[in-house]
């Protein structure tokens, strides 16, 4: 590999995403799978994966989970690497936590509709329209967001963080306006909704769900809180990824119809291999999956060369930073009783 190739795709790699190095022959199959293992004891590193990862990655991983167990395991390492496989503010939300070590994403353009179509600019103002309000944001935002909320959720600790919050103020959720629905429902909170949505869970259709439904009789539905409300009053079972790991494990019931990104049942099958799980369908017919293209930009050739050349690295202004740490800090203090 010439040195002249490595520049140049360090040079693209604010477009591009990834390190793209044109004369460099990456190792394969078992070959690459002990290539990462050797990195990640040579630069003592750790690799954290979300459950929506391909399954090579989650195979790899030395911790796998949601956001709320990846974020409790970003705080905790003693690595001095972080090998972050998952979202752009996932590995964002690590740094955070974790200033003094290198965090590394495989590629930056995995990004995420509800961070994206959420800004600290559009809270603050909302803000000044509802000033006794308090700020409760969805982990799925970038940092900036994260340092004009009042404290941060995720799916598994969002209705337990909601219900302890003072009564005698508003909240405005952001940025996903389905869960903010499914917890005001639950808490009987007054809920000043973001009007934002994960493209993945919105493209569920109740209508061939219920076509599902109705051809397996047997089955029992269990859906993401990021779903509309029309699939989730269908659920026989809501949750966060890691509650529907759970369900899916120790229910008696035998076959699910699973409505939330298809990375998850790589874990289900692993947990349950003798029940029968049956991706939900979406409004698209061509398509029997619900897959996150952005999740699954990671790949394990991305992955090993971000270890390898330690880049993409994620960095993060020092005062953003401590701005943006207040309230995860506050979400895991809240949130030492959950699982």
């Amino acid at each position: 590999m010439s040195t002249a190739n490595l520049d140049k795709a360090k040079s693209n790699l604010p477009v591009r995403g990834f390190l793209k190095i044109d004369d460099l022959v990456i190792p394969q199959g078992e070959e690459l799978v002990q290539a990462i293992l050797d990195l990640k004891k040579e630069k003592n590193a750790v690799i954290l994966a979300h459950y929506y990862q391909p399954p090579a990655i989650q195979d790899i991983a030395d911790f796998l989970g949601d956001s709320l167990q990846l974020a409790r395991q970003a705080k905790e390492t003693d690595a001095d690497m972080i090998a972050f496989c998952g979202v752009h503010f996932m590995a964002e939300a690590a740094k955070i936590l974790n200033p003094t070590k290198k965090v590394v994403l495989p590629d930056t353009q995995a990004g995420c509709s509800l961070a994206d179509g959420c800004s600290g600019e559009g809270l603050r103002a909302m803000r000044a329209k509802h000033p006794n309000a308090l700020i409760a944001t969805y982990i799925n935002c970038n940092a900036e967001t994260k340092a004009e909320s009042d404290i941060i959720v995720t799916s598994s600790n969002a209705e337990t963080i909601i219900k302890s919050l003072p009564e005698d103020r508003p909240i405005i959720f952001a940025p996903d306006k389905n869960l903010g629905a499914y917890l005001a429902k639950k808490t009987g909170r007054e809920m000043i909704l973001w009007d934002g949505s994960c493209i993945v869970h919105e493209a569920f259709s109740m209508e061939r769900i219920a076509k599902q439904l109705a051809e397996h009789p047997d089955a029992k539905l269990i859906a993401h809180p990021e779903s509309e409300s029309a699939v989730l009053d269908l659920a026989h079972f809501v949750g966060s990824t890691s509650a529907l790991l759970n369900y899916v494990e120790k229910d008696d019931c035998q076959r699910f119809i699973v409505a939330t990104e298809e990375g998850i049942l790589h874990e289900m099958k692993k947990r349950a291999p003798h029940k029968e799980l049956i991706p939900a369908l979406v409004f698209d017919e061509s398509c029997n999956c619900s897959e996150c293209f952005y999740m699954k930009r990671n790949t394990m050739e991305k992955l090993y060369l971000c270890m390898k050349y330690e880049l993409p690295e994620i960095l993060i202004d020092e005062e953003l930073r401590l701005k943006a740490l207040k309230p995860i800090e506050a979400m895991l203090e809240l949130s030492k009783t959950i699982k």
